[in-house]
């Protein structure tokens, strides 16, 4: 059986658990075995619904206490549901929750790990996982030995893909461990895209000149309604918020479409945002290093591109 850890907050499903579940429901299929996924706590969203996705059973432990993420407590839950429900492949998504949990449920499970998968396992040699390394610039195939195996995968690279199946949602009783950590207080950022959720992001660098002309971009997320993003130093100079913050030193992101704007594109900010599905980058320099790894460039001055481009696109909106 293939188990899927359900990552959810604010009593929703992450869009990231999305696609691990049909990256599930597609090994439980390599593997002629059951698809299933479990929760831990509670949310709004009809579980039944996530057969759509290829989930075939849900088995839900529904505590209060658990909608607070402590990675100790859950991944010991996990672990622990692995065992009694006989899964031999536990999968996460690669996020920030799937980065503390996947290497702890590994180690309680005795299991051989892959973090940051981007294909089916091949099954034609043993079992046989390729991940992205050194920040994605190439492809590492693992073969997992051991009886259970554990995966995380990573946003935007197996897609979600629908089935005609309604999930039957179980309730499952397993002993809560004590929890590890207390929380006194929750600050949120209210009334943004989170990044990490986005599928449409706008960012912009140094080449914006200040954050007196932020508002040419603003207006650009607004238009598309996507999130905005930036580079390190517009953070350091603290122009933008540092939860804005996308590259290998901040937020890892990989959403359909990632607009740059005036950022040059240096190898520790690609690390954050190449694994975006379409890249477009607006830059004066033509040699911006950026350029490279674009899927579309746009060579201009970002003063007179981006109030054109949201122009263009309010205009097509209107006219639909």
């Amino acid at each position: 059986m293939v188990l899927i850890y359900i990552d959810h907050a604010d009593n929703q499903i992450k869009k990231a658990t999305q696609e691990a579940i049909s990256y599930g429901a597609a090994i439980a299929k390599l593997l002629n075995c059951s698809a299933e996924a479990l929760i831990l706590g509670a949310v709004e969203d009809d579980l039944t619904e996530l057969g759509k996705l290829g989930a075939q059973k849900v088995h839900q432990l529904k505590n209060e206490s658990l909608n607070t993420f402590d990675a100790k407590v859950h991944s010991n839950l996990i672990a622990t549901a692995a065992k009694s429900l006989g899964a031999t492949v536990v999968i996460f998504a690669h996020n920030i929750n799937g980065k503390a949990l996947a290497p702890a449920v590994a180690v309680k499970l005795s299991a051989g790990i892959v973090t940051g998968a981007c294909r089916l396992p091949s099954l034609q040699d043993g079992f046989e996982v390729t991940k992205t390394v050194f920040s994605g610039k190439a492809f590492a195939s693992i073969k997992i030995e051991s009886p259970i195996k554990v995966i995380a995968i990573n946003q935007n690279s197996f897609g979600v893909h629908p089935y005609e199946n309604t999930a039957l949602v179980q309730s499952i009783d397993l002993p809560i461990p004590p929890a590890s950590i207390k929380v006194t207080n929750i600050n949120k950022v209210k009334g943004e895209i989170p990044l990490t959720e986005a599928s449409l992001v706008v960012s912009g660098g140094r080449g914006l000149r200040g954050p007196e002309n932020w508002g040419i971009l603003l207006d650009l997320a607004k238009a598309l309604g996507a999130a905005t993003a930036c580079s390190r130093p517009v953070s350091d100079s603290d122009w933008r918020p540092h939860h804005e913050h996308v590259g290998q030193t901040g937020i890892q992101i990989a959403p359909d479409l990632y607009i740059a704007i005036g950022i040059s594109g240096a190898i520790q900010h690609l690390a954050g945002v190449n694994r975006s599905k379409t890249i477009v980058v607006i830059n004066k320099d033509s040699e911006a290093p950026f350029f490279k790894a674009a899927d579309y460039g746009v060579i201009g001055d970002a003063f007179e591109v981006v109030p054109a481009l949201t122009a263009a696109i309010l205009k097509m909106k209107h006219n639909q």
